[in-house]
């Protein structure tokens, strides 16, 4: 791991009290977090329900930070120009299930926001090769999404190897971002994986110190 590197840190708001969403956001700002992540789902692609594209434009006059929002739903194409209205500066879409992926990250491009996808655990990165060089963020699920807390599955860790790996190989200009399970016994391993984001919900929101948290994400030792 580079020593130096200047990681991200993402706080998930699927984690905060959605009746106090506005002091959820203040918290993440205070607390020198980097991006604010917003998991959205359908119901059908994951057994969750969350927000839509509403829940986005109420965030976005809240804060300056980038909104890096998660799509985990069913047919995004759909809707995915509602959230670029609402103020996304980041969609996220997932591989799975989706068969015109390269004419979605077009899609999101022409919209505006940066262009992201993601895999569940069960899906390996080389189906990802045919949109290596086309996409700004690579999401790694390292919990089977749906919901928050989990424990993260370590052989997810070598997709994050494998990905930063291509990237120094053919020069891609892709973000590696991570999302399940991290927190104080797992984000070493995390971070020197190759991992460039760190999205964190549970561990963030549940830490006495949230600030701390996110010093301790970005490599500083617990103080």
């Amino acid at each position: 791991m580079d020593a130096a590197k200047n990681f991200l840190v993402a706080a998930s708001i699927l984690s905060a009290d959605f009746s106090r969403i506005a002091e959820a956001v203040k918290l993440i700002e205070s607390s020198r977090a980097d991006w604010v992540h917003l998991d959205v789902m359908d119901g059908s692609f994951v057994p969750n329900l969350t927000f839509g594209p509403k829940m986005v434009s109420d965030v976005r006059p809240l804060t300056l930070l980038p909104l890096d929002v998660h799509l985990m739903i069913d047919r995004p194409d759909r809707i995915i120009p509602d959230f670029a209205k609402a103020g996304a500066d980041h969609i996220i879409f997932h591989l799975e299930g989706n068969v015109h992926v390269n004419r979605i990250i077009h899609q999101i491009r022409e919209l505006g926001p940066k262009a992201g996808i993601s895999i569940v655990p069960s899906t390996p990165v080389a189906l990802l090769s045919e949109v290596l060089d086309l996409v700004d963020v690579i999401l790694i699920m390292t919990v089977n999404p749906g919901f928050g807390g989990q424990e993260l599955i370590p052989e997810c860790l070598e997709k994050v190897r494998t990905l930063d790996r291509l990237r120094s190989e053919q020069g891609y200009g892709y973000l590696i971002s991570v999302d399940g399970g991290i927190n104080r016994s797992t984000v070493a391993e995390v971070r020197s994986a190759g991992t460039d984001v760190l999205v964190t919900g549970s561990s963030f929101f549940r830490a006495s110190n949230p600030a701390e948290e996110v010093r301790i994400f970005k490599g500083a030792r617990p103080g």
